[in-house]
């Protein structure tokens, strides 16, 4: 997923198939306790009850989903920080945003553009590589997935993208590399079986339109991978996001998993709207009529917080909207995006101090906006989510 709403890249219009049942509004759980616990559910109860039922319904509500893995403490999408995101108690683990590679390869990464992501820098044979491309109409200088085969890839290792926030990290610099998709089905397979419960997968379509210009087109591959591990089906432990409906739209024909929408800010565009030449924009798709499109191909929407509950000119919050309300009266589940520690990262009421490392109080900014009825949060932060969670459900 995007770093944060300007990164964030839609897409997306068209009417759905329609061909699946809409899973409903209580697919995370129901009445606001996790599914088969009492409201009191300590957080370790939260990790180890037994299901109550198949495919989503089998998630807690709230879930807690670790964003890029734990992306707080360890280099985002690699092994290193899926598997603390798993030992840290997230429901489900976002791994990872997939990007081609130049012979056709999903792997995981924020962006195509992994300069900031990998030591590629420091490669010299790569250095004639580093280029000027324009993504989703942005002009960005960079070195690029698909331009490198896969096997290229698997020298580099992944590095700290945020290193003035989360300078812990850079600590675990150089010691992952670059994970593939059909490694992550095989790891979630392998985690599954080692820690005696479903672990669930999130993963992202990053750029279609972009790629399917480059005759890299994602959802083929991504269904086939999912076809080949036996995870194409309603009940399967994978959610689908994409920030391009279209490309929802596309998977809804390809594979019964569950579907999510992204959303970015209210006044932007999703880039297959931009190159459809369709005027909509986010604040389009959030009215009663956008929802209930958006509920002919997809289970969900994944908002920015801000579409939860707006800020003010200071940075503060202000009053939640109508959204989760409005989704989840057609059947729309809403997952937002994304709850980090860090100061700069959390609405005005909760930072404490300025330093661009230094906590704040996430737990009340959690307990904010699990306040408005949502199903789930991405969280760089898995652990501080569960006990925030376990501290909401106590009330």
């Amino acid at each position: 997923m995007g770093s944060d709403q300007a990164n964030e890249r839609n897409q997306g219009t068209g009417q759905g198939t329609g061909r699946r049942a809409i899973l409903g509004a209580a697919v995370f759980g129901a009445g606001g306790a996790v599914l088969g616990l009492p409201g009191t559910a300590n957080a370790a109860e939260a990790r180890t009850a037994k299901p109550a039922g198949r495919g989503l319904k089998s998630l807690p509500k709230p879930a807690i989903i670790g964003h890029r893995g734990a992306s707080g403490y360890r280099p985002e999408h690699t092994f290193g920080s899926y598997n603390l995101a798993l030992d840290l108690g997230a429901d489900v683990v976002e791994a990872g945003d997939l990007v081609p590679t130049k012979d056709g390869h999903l792997v995981c990464r924020h962006e195509p553009e992994i300069g900031g992501t990998t030591d590629v820098a420091s490669h010299p044979e790569f250095a004639d590589r580093k280029t000027t491309k324009v993504v989703d109409g942005v002009s960005t200088t960079g070195w690029f997935t698909e331009d490198f085969t896969l096997a290229e890839l698997k020298t580099l290792r992944a590095v700290e993208r945020i290193p003035a926030n989360r300078p812990h990290n850079t600590l675990y610099n150089g010691r992952w590399e670059i994970p593939t998709f059909e490694e992550v089905l095989k790891w979630q397979d392998e985690q599954t079986r080692k820690r005696g419960k479903q672990v669930w997968i999130y993963p992202e379509t990053k750029h279609p339109t972009y790629f399917r210009g480059l005759g890299l087109g994602l959802e083929e591959r991504v269904a086939k991978l999912l076809r080949k591990y036996g995870k194409d089906g309603r009940n399967a432990p994978v959610i689908l996001q994409s920030f391009e409906p279209s490309s929802i739209q596309k998977l809804n024909q390809l594979v019964d998993n569950p579907l999510v929408v992204l959303l970015s800010s209210a006044d932007s565009r999703p880039y297959d709207f931009v190159e459809a030449n369709d005027p909509r924009t986010v604040a389009d798709l959030i009215t009663p009529k956008g929802l209930r499109e958006i509920a002919g191909y997809a289970q969900g929407i994944g908002p920015t917080l801000d579409l939860i509950i707006p800020k003010d000119a200071n940075g503060k919050l202000t009053k939640p909207t109508t959204l989760v309300a409005d989704a989840h009266k057609v059947g729309l589940i809403l997952t937002p995006y994304t709850m980090r520690n860090e100061n700069p990262f959390l609405p005005a009421d909760f930072r404490k101090g300025s330093a661009a490392d230094g906590y704040g109080d996430p737990f009340g900014a959690f307990r904010t906006y699990f306040a408005t009825g949502i199903d789930g949060v991405f969280t760089d932060n898995a652990d501080t989510g569960v006990l925030a969670r376990a501290d909401f459900l106590a009330r």
